[in-house]
């Protein structure tokens, strides 16, 4: 059965992937990754400094030796934008690099949310190079506030400055890359709040720096800018979450003949980054179908 043709109904995911194709297996599991992630090490090219961009090691824990520390390294950074910086996280893979960058929109809780880096560095150690921006400048959502003012806080995310951005991380990465002669399309992923950002910058990008993107459970959604996207979109949700319905991202796979929608059975907002449980077959199938598409639509096709 065809993605475009399936059920929402089945218990399983809309996209299922053909046993005979070939990608790349996943470096480690979610457990080893949440341990690794403490002592990731400080690497990357002396070229930054040409770029303008500041850098310091993140923190390393010696105390922790596992073989997987050498699967990614990890590097907090700084982009200027027209006067303004941009704080951001980089992950590299080392031993398997494909060359390829992945830009990473957190959701509310911001870039530095172990949630996000966590996810971050596993699709680095899958052969990427992932940078996570800081989208709210030093103002992301923290869960200590009063849920009363969330609205609000949304309200004062000004569409164009993080698409501002969104697009000065995008071109950092494109011209680091260059840098060492790679040229390739870069692939952009997105939680909640990033995940709906993934559109928007998709239909304003208009396959000049992305070449793929995947959406989980996209929020604030404009379905009607889904014709400009001229790339490959997944969409990923659950059939419970409210906060991204079926009803919206139905109305983009209408507009839009390369957008492809998963929907899990059951399962409510950010089951994929944020998992309950320890083992999540949803959430670790949901990354399946996500690396594969990004394989597919970013080293394939080049």
């Amino acid at each position: 059965m065809g993605l475009g043709s399936a059920p929402l109904s089945t218990a399983t995911p809309i996209y299922k992937l053909p046993k005979n194709h070939l990608r790349p297996a996943i470096g480690a599991s979610p457990a080893a990754l949440r341990s690794v992630q403490k002592s990731i090490a400080y690497s990357w090219n002396e070229r930054r400094q040409k770029l303008a961009v500041g850098c310091s090691q993140m923190s390393v824990d010696k105390s922790i030796i596992d073989e997987a520390c050498e699967l990614v390294n990890g590097t907090e950074l700084t982009i200027e934008d027209e006067g303004e910086v941009i704080p951001a996280y980089l992950f590299t893979a080392v031993k398997n690099n494909n060359g390829t960058g992945i830009l990473l929109l957190s959701d509310i809780f911001g870039f530095h949310d172990s949630a996000t880096t966590d996810f971050a560095y596993r699709v680095a150690c899958n052969g990427y190079n992932v940078l996570v921006p800081d989208l709210f400048r030093g103002d992301s959502w923290r869960k200590d506030r009063p849920q009363a003012l969330l609205e609000k806080w949304i309200a004062k995310q000004n569409p164009e400055h993080v698409a501002r951005a969104i697009f000065a991380s995008a071109r950092w990465i494109k011209d680091e890359l260059a840098a060492a002669g790679i040229s390739n399309k870069l692939g952009i992923i997105g939680f909640c709040f990033g995940g709906g950002r993934v559109i928007d910058i998709l239909a304003q990008d208009r396959d000049v720096y992305f070449g793929s993107g995947v959406s989980f459970y996209g929020t604030g959604i404009d379905s009607s800018v889904a014709s400009n996207i001229k790339v490959p979109l997944l969409l990923i949700t659950g059939d419970e979450d409210a906060l991204c319905p079926t009803t919206k991202l139905e109305e983009i796979t209408k507009r839009n003949d390369s957008a492809k929608m998963v929907v899990f059975n059951k399962r409510g907002h950010a089951f994929v980054h944020r998992p309950t449980a320890e083992e999540d077959a949803d959430a670790e199938e949901a990354f399946v179908i996500m690396r594969n598409w990004l394989h597919d639509g970013l080293l394939v096709q080049k």
